[in-house]
């Protein structure tokens, strides 16, 4: 992967470009921001540079070559000195055990999110963490001398899996063994021991633009262009929400969400239950995408009653009903619904019943409303 290939994010490649032909690159980056941003894919495209072999480079915006020896390998993630660390399942789990599931995960949805991983996993309910054995894998294996590379890399996805953990690799991140960097990807900046933030460089990526989610669905995936914006439109700069919204069987989660609100604000329990049978068919990801649409939707809602213009990201139907929705919602009813959907993408993850979730969110969605 080259930095041409990564969406949006100008900034952040010229920072790295320039970081990778200095000498003295920081041995601890902390790429903070939503997964669906990139910066895994900016991780992994840096540490590519950085063992790079080539002196063939265009100096004024370098880029790994992807034919010498070191780029082949981190291209297929097997580079035997960039190291992995990611949120595993089990007590006693080690990254290692996971590589060929990891490499897969790399290669399909290097913009994807921890709930893809472990339900790639197989995780089924089960939580991932970072555990004590993994921390002591680091350590040891960090103190081993390069194999071939002219560093050695360790990329931690998620750091925020590592809890108290953490403590474990504070030295080891104080005092780097010699030509050792760490790139630690995150999300969730409060998750992360202080101790480990205050020893790393902080690297801020940005939300994406609508145009440049929507071009990367035309040209990766080949969608229809009115397609590709209309998701790029609700995607609130998540290039990987807006994949999994291209890949959703629903075709239209805005007609199938105001169907739902006209549903619940009636309150017919027989339409109620006709609706939730036929949505508990759509698997849990199409499930999600819909709840996701829901929360923009609820965003845009709040956005008309907070300043009363109606210049919204919303479709003409859309902000139809929005504008209807305004006159009886107020701050604490979206607040409530808000939480509500996010407890059901919650809950949705974790395998619950969708027939009773959605027939409960229901009826608790019509109390909320005719309050």
């Amino acid at each position: 992967m080259n930095f041409k290939d990564i969406i949006g994010q100008p900034k952040v490649k010229t920072l790295l470009q320039q970081l990778a032909g200095s000498d003295r690159i920081p041995h601890a980056l902390l790429f903070l921001g939503n997964t669906g941003q990139g910066n895994l894919a900016l991780a992994l495209t840096f540490a590519q540079l950085l063992q790079c072999e080539s002196s063939d480079r265009d100096a004024n915006d370098p880029e790994p070559c992807g034919v010498c020896p070191a780029c082949r390998k981190a291209a297929i993630y097997s580079h035997p000195d960039i190291h992995y660390s990611f949120p595993s399942v089990g007590a006693n789990a080690v990254s290692t055990n996971f590589l060929k599931e990891w490499r897969q995960f790399l290669h399909d949805s290097p913009y994807g999110t921890v709930n893809d991983w472990l339900q790639l996993l197989g995780s089924e309910n089960k939580q991932g963490n970072i555990t004590k054995d993994e921390c002591n894998a680091i350590i040891k294996k960090l103190s081993l001398k390069t194999f071939e590379g002219k560093y050695k890399i360790l990329i931690i996805w998620l750091p925020e899996y590592l809890g108290k953990e953490g403590n474990r690799l504070l030295k080891l991140i104080e005092e780097p063994p010699e030509q050792t960097i760490f790139l630690l990807v995150a999300e969730n900046q409060d998750m992360i021991l202080n101790t480990i933030l205050s020893r790393c460089q902080l690297i801020k990526s940005d939300i994406l633009n609508d145009d440049d989610i929507a071009e990367a669905l035309i040209q990766n995936h080949q969608a229809d262009p009115e397609r590709a914006r209309e998701i790029a439109f609700i995607a609130d700069g998540d290039y990987g929400a807006a994949i999994a919204a291209l890949k959703s069987e629903i075709d239209d989660n805005s007609a199938l969400f105001i169907e739902w609100l006209r549903k619940c604000w009636l309150g017919n329990a027989v339409d109620l239950m006709k609706w939730t049978e036929n949505f508990a068919r759509l698997g849990r990801e199409h499930q999600k995408q819909f709840l996701h649409f829901g929360l923009h939707f609820l965003r845009e809602i709040m956005a008309l009653v907070s300043t009363g213009n109606d210049m919204l990201r919303l479709r003409p139907q859309e902000l139809e009903t929005a504008k209807n929705m305004s006159k009886v919602l107020t701050f604490d009813k979206i607040s409530r619904l808000t939480k509500l959907f996010n407890d059901n993408i919650y809950y949705v993850e974790r395998n619950a019943n969708p027939k009773i979730l959605f027939m409960d969110s229901s009826l608790k969605m019509n109390r909320i409303l005719r309050e």
